[in-house]
């Protein structure tokens, strides 16, 4: 490889465990589109799965790959070491599930089938936190749009020698700067537009929270206007990979628990009162449901996304 390429920090990392690291990291992408995140195609030379991202030394794009049971991870960037160095918690060596027991059949065989399933954290926030705003009270395909849009107009390029051209999350700075219209092109109405501007101005504060973890890492957050349970939550899920988080408020997750555990479509109360016997876990069993494959019954058409740049 050309010098101009060579990795700036690598590493490799035998895990002493069972680990799906497509399964893992698949969470952290925001569509097929998401400018910061490019998996390649199982079986391809290497099976990279690529990630922009700031870092608390300056942004970096790691690699990572797993091949006869180790994982090799590479980094470009001004943030590159800090990146190779949080691969084990990004894959979810810290990760302690050996309290939990799946009450439900669902839970428990997709457990027994999916050993490699864990909880991972990136120790970031900002990068987490804008995309998790942009999903409020939107629907998925709104949400995504408007992440590609702001990072590809917004971010600059991610370093290093990337399978195709990835862009670096937009930093709280330059969304500061951005202009009204330019908001509404991106199809982010103005409720949103406050929420991630409120947090763009204190957002070196709002990195404390991967620091303070659980409870407290989820309350600091949840300071900011714009910011409730849900958001936290969503944020949380990714950036301690915090076992108790659940996305309370969603439009899906309270239904498909309740037809996968009890057979019935629940409200927020009633998904919490099903999940009480799985805490302080309970975001464990969402995920194991959602991984599972279930998928809950339909009884009428899906909601239609709005599009917002033509208000």
């Amino acid at each position: 490889m050309p010098e101009v390429l060579a990795a700036a920090a690598e590493r490799v990392w035998r895990p002493e465990f069972v680990l799906d690291v497509r399964a893992l990291l698949a969470p952290l992408r925001r569509g097929r589109g998401d400018p910061t995140f490019h998996m390649e195609l199982e079986g391809s030379e290497g099976g990279e799965i690529w990630r922009s991202t700031p870092t608390p030394d300056g942004p970096a794009t790691l690699a990572i790959s797993r091949r006869d049971g180790e994982v090799r991870a590479r980094a470009w960037g001004p943030g590159a070491q800090w990146a190779v160095d949080g691969v084990p918690m990004l894959l979810g060596a810290e990760d302690d599930d050996s309290g939990f027991v799946g009450h439900h059949p669902l839970v428990a065989e997709t457990r027994r089938r999916m050993p490699g399933l864990r909880l991972g954290g990136t120790r970031t926030v900002w990068d987490l936190l804008v995309p998790a705003i942009l999903e409020q009270k939107v629907t998925g395909t709104e949400a995504r749009r408007s992440w590609r849009e702001l990072c590809w107009r917004f971010g600059e390029d991610a370093p290093g020698p990337c399978p195709r051209r990835m862009k670096l999350p937009p930093t709280p700075r330059r969304l500061r700067e951005v202009p009204d219209w330019e908001w509404h092109r991106a199809g982010v109405d103005q409720s949103r537009r406050r929420a991630i501007l409120a947090s763009a101005t204190v957002a070196h504060r709002l990195e404390k929270a991967a620091e303070l973890r659980g409870e407290a890492g989820r309350a600091l957050l949840m300071k900011i206007p714009g910011i409730g349970v849900w958001t936290a939550a969503e944020v949380a899920q990714r950036s301690w990979g915090d076992p108790d988080a659940v996305s309370v408020g969603d439009f899906h997750i309270p239904s498909t628990v309740g037809w996968a555990l009890v057979g019935r479509k629940l409200d927020d109360d009633g998904m919490l009162e099903v999940l009480a016997c799985y805490a302080p876990q309970r975001q464990r069993a969402v995920r194991y449901i959602e991984a599972s494959g279930f998928r809950r019954p339909r009884f009428g058409p899906r909601f239609s996304p709005k599009d917002y740049r033509s208000y």
